[in-house]
Formats: C-alpha cells, structure tokens, sequence
C-alpha cells in the first residue's frame, strides 16, 4: 500500500502542510488509551502473516493500515490509531520534504 498523507490541523501540530505516514508505521488499539486518531474499520482484510485495514478517521480521512498477524478488528470496529513518531515523513506547502 502507498504513504498515507495528511493534511490540515495533524500536519500543522508536526510543523508541516503536510505529513506522510507508510501503513506499516501505525499501530492500531481497540482501546483509547492507546491510539492518537479515532476511526471506523471499514475494511479489515485478514491475510495471514498480515491484516489490511482501511480506517475512515475523525479528522484525518481514510487511512491505510498494514498490522501484524490476526488483529481481532472487523468492519464498522471504532479503533485507535498512533504513527510511529520517529516515522513520519514531513512536507512544506510545496511538497518537499522538511528536514528532520
């Protein structure tokens, strides 16, 4: 799957216009305490090694995400999600990457 992009107030709280996150750099939480951005499962493909789940966010948009295994998550699911920190990729308003 392709890098997530993001925009808006998420991007503006890391400084950026924009920010990019691999779906393989989120971590998804069935629980709050857990997770930075609330979303609803609306596709959760199970393959394995492997979950794909496609989450429509509060404020973020649709977001991909690649977790480990057999994540016990289904469709219509409230989940959490959190990037990992030193993962994500910062972008001024003319798309170039903004060093770290």
């Amino acid at each position: 799957p392709t890098m997530n992009f993001v925009e808006g107030p998420t991007a503006a709280r890391y400084d950026a216009q924009t920010i990019g996150v691999r779906p393989e750099h989120i971590s998804v939480s069935t629980t709050p305490v857990e997770g930075a951005w609330k979303g609803t499962v609306g596709v959760a493909e199970h393959l394995g090694s492997d979950t794909f789940v496609h989450v429509e966010t509060e404020g973020q948009g649709t977001l991909n995400v690649r977790a480990s295994g057999e994540v016990p998550i289904r469709h219509g699911d409230t989940v959490w999600l959190t990037p990992h920190p030193d993962r994500i990729y910062r972008f001024d308003a003319d798309g170039l990457a903004i060093a770290s």
